[in-house]
């Protein structure tokens, strides 16, 4: 070389530095995300692995965030159609008034909602939905209910509505949701007499029930518990390519970069998937709420543009995606010393630290037993209680990777598949941790959420003692008919299914006379009109004939008092008790008979005493009744498919204003089942999350060990040992997984029914969600196995 050469490479400039500070750090992360998108196949393949697992959690996150618009916009589609003034103002007959009335009926497993309606002018104000008033005889129906009333199911139900004629759909503003079944039927029999109330307008706003404070705890923990393995799901996913990232970090300090340059540059790569899973959650999510609109699971659906996220919690999730990505990646590499010649990594890797683990779960218990100190029955801490189940559940995932590598540090020997999968997991147990992380937070939290329902089932699950073996139906008319009553009673017993018909016409009757003292409580008891047959399931009445009448007691005292005051064998009763002490009123004397037994009343059906004047048709004439109600109780044979169906059905028939409801022996309290619902679908939702994490994780650990896998392969392992070993190296930590959770879902639960002053049901509960993440396992392992063969193939040790 000449001296002219040589003082020429010796006055050569040095290469540029690479900016200082912010500037720096920026330059550093877009050269990752230059690496991230320009690394040929192998870059974009770890890129789009981490973009699909953001995107599910990312998905997930924008659903939840939608929540409250979905409930605000159900809440005002309810108002919107709302013609229930609560302010208590009667409303005067106009020329634009309507008559309503309230007419849903039940179909198998679900109600159908709708209206009786009648305009009281020319110019009536319409429900959203509507562009005119049905006539009488026509029904304006909504797309879901025309879909089942044209399809085959929807027959007995057609059958139902035969008195209506369809003429029209309801529009989309005035239903809950696109799968609501609802109608408008109009009819000219509608009177205030039968039910009708007068509407002046349409969009009243109930006022809102106060929700109980057991519910705002258990609403509080799902949130936790549903969220929680999301966020952990989306800090394991930008982790995705760990050793590959690492040798081409010692690459890149083989060329002169320095160790805080490689660092800034890796978290630039994780924060290119981030910002790619942003783009792809979005999709998926804007793609899920189409689906919504189609579907009705669980009856549960809802307007594409109802779900709308709220924009400060979207923005929280814009933000908080991209930033977990790049301090995740920070914190990762803090405990990796990247050198040019190679990795720590690659050498024995330090021992877990427990305590800090420990500590978490520990903080999150105790938070919650301050808080349950705190709190009042009225006043919940739900800052308290989100914080301290969030930090118990945190705590177990931190917890899980060091118990998998104490419990494979101890484990020798054994068949080939589980030496392959036990020295894997001595190698580097952190990414199958963190993989089944998810499924061990998912299990926790649901394990606790399950103690907490079965300490509250009582508090909103209410044992009515109706005896359904004597009457599954009750069907009731607000008029005392005696021709309806016999109707009902004829009707009843010729319907398919029907055993047994306990029908009578009952009313309110008062002494008749002045009475003495100041503000005196005119004496009432109730007259109940039926045959033998019926009178003798609602009392103990013997030996009994056309013409008899009875005193009737139930035991309680002032009931009895009551009773005595009014019902004097020999002695007269009004039996119109409408308006008694208002002039011109008309009175209705009836003379109880001298020899009225006295005789003890027994539950009906329903599980209620009735107790006053028991009269069979001869005694009392039952269309001189006044204010008088009309009911039956039906006892089917449950072996008749539908024959629930066959009895509304009759009483659609007999008068479409019957009320019918079905006797139940429990009732549940319905924003318990709201709440309850709610967690079915979030629970479906977060399980289909991670098993597709674990799907993600799982092809991401074979796609990293791919050249590995087909040298064993050229050296003669079998197929069938592989995929054991990659069932072994999944369940292992699984198991362990599992394990921690039961024993943090059990503590968990047991706080949180403790800071509700409940006491737990059953210890044993676990048992089935347990399973429930065994058999997810068992399904992602058998996913994962097509991919395990292909990469054994030979050209998987091809390189370039």
């Amino acid at each position: 070389m000449s001296r002219d050469t040589r003082a020429g490479a010796r006055t050569a400039p040095p290469p540029p530095a690479a900016p200082a500070g912010s500037r720096g750090v920026l330059h550093d992360l877009a050269l990752g995300i230059r690496f991230a998108v320009g690394g040929g196949r192998e870059g974009w393949t770890r890129t789009i692995l981490t973009a699909v697992g953001v995107g599910l959690g990312v998905a997930l996150l924008l659903g939840a965030s939608s929540v409250p618009n979905l409930l605000q916009n159900r809440e005002n589609h309810t108002a919107a159609r709302s013609g229930d003034d609560f302010s208590g103002r009667p409303t005067e007959r106009s020329d634009s008034t309507v008559l309503q009335r309230d007419a849903p009926t039940d179909f198998r497993d679900s109600t159908v909602g709708g209206r009786v309606l009648r305009a009281e002018g020319r110019h009536p104000v319409l429900p959203p939905g509507l562009e005119k008033i049905p006539a009488d005889g026509e029904m304006v129906v909504s797309p879901a209910l025309r879909d089942l009333l044209d399809s085959p199911e929807g027959a007995l139900l057609k059958e139902r509505f035969s008195a209506y004629r369809v003429v029209g759909t309801i529009g989309d503003a005035g239903l809950v949701h696109p799968q609501e079944r609802y109608f408008y039927a109009g009819s000219a029999a509608l009177t205030q007499a039968k039910g009708g109330h007068r509407v002046a307008e349409f969009g009243h706003q109930e006022p809102a029930e106060p929700f109980d404070p057991l519910l705002v705890v258990l609403v509080v923990l799902m949130c936790v518990v549903l969220l929680t393995p999301v966020v952990i799901f989306i800090g394991t996913a930008v982790r995705f390519g760990g050793e590959r990232r690492d040798r081409r970090l010692a690459a890149l300090r083989l060329v002169g970069a320095d160790a805080r340059t490689v660092r800034w540059i890796a978290a630039g790569e994780a924060l290119c998937g981030a910002l790619l899973g942003l783009a792809v959650g979005g999709v998926l999510f804007l793609a899920s709420r189409q689906l919504v609109g189609t579907v009705d699971m669980w009856q549960i659906s809802a307007f594409p543009a109802d779900l709308t996220p709220v924009p400060a919690l979207a923005a929280l999730v814009l933000a908080a995606v991209p930033v977990t990505a790049v301090a995740v990646t920070l914190i990762s590499l803090r405990a990796v010393s990247i050198e040019p010649l190679g990795v720590v990594r690659s050498a024995k890797v330090r021992r877990r630290r427990l305590w800090w683990r420990v500590l978490i779960p520990v903080l999150g218990l105790g938070i919650l037993l301050a808080s349950g100190r705190a709190g009042g029955d009225y006043a919940p801490p739900v800052l308290g209680i989100g914080a301290g189940a969030t930090l118990t559940l945190v705590g177990l995932a931190a917890l899980l990777p060091w118990l998998v590598e104490a419990s494979v540090s101890r484990l020798r020997g054994g068949p080939v598949p589980w030496q392959l999968a036990v020295r894997r997991l001595q190698l580097s147990s952190g990414t199958a941790a963190r993989a089944v992380s998810g499924i061990t937070v998912a299990v926790a939290g649901a394990v606790a959420l399950q103690m907490l329902f079965g300490a509250m089932h009582d508090d909103f699950n209410r044992v009515t003692g109706v005896d359904t073996a004597r009457a599954k139906i009750s069907v009731r008319a607000d008029v005392g008919d005696a021709a309806l009553a016999d109707e009902m009673i004829e009707g009843f017993r010729a319907t398919k299914g029907v055993r047994r018909v306990i029908a009578t016409v009952s009313t309110y009757a008062v002494k008749p006379g002045k009475l003495a003292g100041e503000n005196p409580m005119r004496p009432t008891t109730e007259l109940t009109v039926g045959t033998c047959a019926n009178l003798r399931e609602l009392a103990r009445i013997g030996d009994c004939r056309d013409g008899d009448t009875f005193v009737v007691h139930t035991g309680d005292k002032e009931m009895n008092r009551w009773v005595d005051q009014s019902a004097r064998p020999g002695k007269q009763l009004d039996l119109n008790p409408v308006s008694w002490d208002e002039p011109g009123h008309r009175h209705q004397l009836w003379t109880l008979p001298a020899d009225a037994r006295e005789v003890r009343a027994r539950p009906d059906p329903g599980g209620e005493l009735h107790d006053g004047v028991y009269a069979t048709p001869g005694a009392v004439d039952r269309a001189k009744l006044v204010d008088a109600t009309t009911s039956a109780m039906i006892q089917i044979d449950p072996d008749v498919p539908d024959a629930e169906e066959y009895v509304r059905n009759t009483a659609a028939r007999l008068d479409p204003f019957l009320g019918v409801m079905t006797l139940r022996e429990v009732e549940r309290d319905q924003q318990y089942a709201t709440v309850h619902t709610g967690l079915q679908v979030g629970a479906l939702a977060t399980m289909t999350l991670i098993a597709a994490s674990m799907l993600v994780s799982t092809l991401e650990q074979l796609r990293e060990r791919r050249r590995l896998l087909a040298v064993l392969s050229a050296f003669g392992t079998r197929r069938g040992s592989m995929a054991w070993s990659v069932l072994w190296q999944t369940a292992i930590p699984v198991v362990v997984g599992l394990a921690l959770a039961v024993v943090g879902g059990l503590s968990l639960g047991h706080v949180m029914v403790r800071m509700i002053r409940k006491s737990v049901t059953d210890w044993w509960l676990f048992v089935p969600l347990t399973a429930a993440g065994a058999v997810l396992v068992a399904l992602v392992t058998l996913l994962s196995l097509p991919p395990l063969w292909r990469m054994m193939r030979p050209e998987g040790l091809r390189s370039e």
